[in-house]
């Protein structure tokens, strides 16, 4: 491969990675055609992005994006894919799903880079999975202010029937 066409590809591995906020690194090799092809219609269907990169050329795209990426350069190993979302556990509960699928029990998680922290090894695919994003974090926040209010309204409401009855019963005597 010419220096040129390697330069171009570590332009759009860039622009790939900083256009989401999160990325996986893992292994596919050893799928066949028929299972990469499910695969890919899977991250598909849950707007995930697989690319199938190199790893000096995935490595010098981590070193361009202006992060601190020195801990998943011990990852860039062997065959290596990206799963790139703006989901932060969509990737690891894909992995999870398809690896139980197939006879290649693949892919196999090499590392992670979720809500700005390194997730490095298989081991940590239980810990990806139960991650919640910011938005679902900011939505139970707003539930847990909101149930106090709402208890204090409807006891309220109930009150005011009550009372009313109460003084309709006495009127009528």
């Amino acid at each position: 491969m010419k220096k040129e066409d390697k330069s171009v590809i570590i332009e759009q591995l860039e622009s790939t990675i900083q256009s989401y906020a999160h990325f996986y690194l893992a292994d596919i090799g050893g799928l066949n055609a028929e299972d990469t092809s499910q695969l890919r219609r899977s991250c598909y269907k849950q707007d995930i992005k697989l690319v199938v990169v190199k790893n000096t050329l995935l490595k010098r795209a981590l070193e361009n994006s202006g992060v601190d990426f020195n801990e998943l350069y011990g990852s860039l190993k062997g065959e290596t894919s990206l799963l790139l979302s703006n989901n932060g556990n969509a990737p690891a509960k894909l992995i999870k799903d398809f690896s139980k699928t197939n006879k290649a029990k693949k892919p196999v998680l090499k590392a992670a880079y979720v809500e700005e922290s390194f997730y490095i090894g298989e081991n940590q695919l239980e810990t990806l999975i139960s991650i919640k994003s910011k938005n679902e974090l900011i939505g139970e926040i707003i539930g847990l202010l909101q149930s106090p209010v709402k208890n204090v309204v409807s006891a309220l409401q109930s009150g005011g029937t009550t009372i009313h009855g109460v003084l309709k019963t006495l009127s009528e005597r």
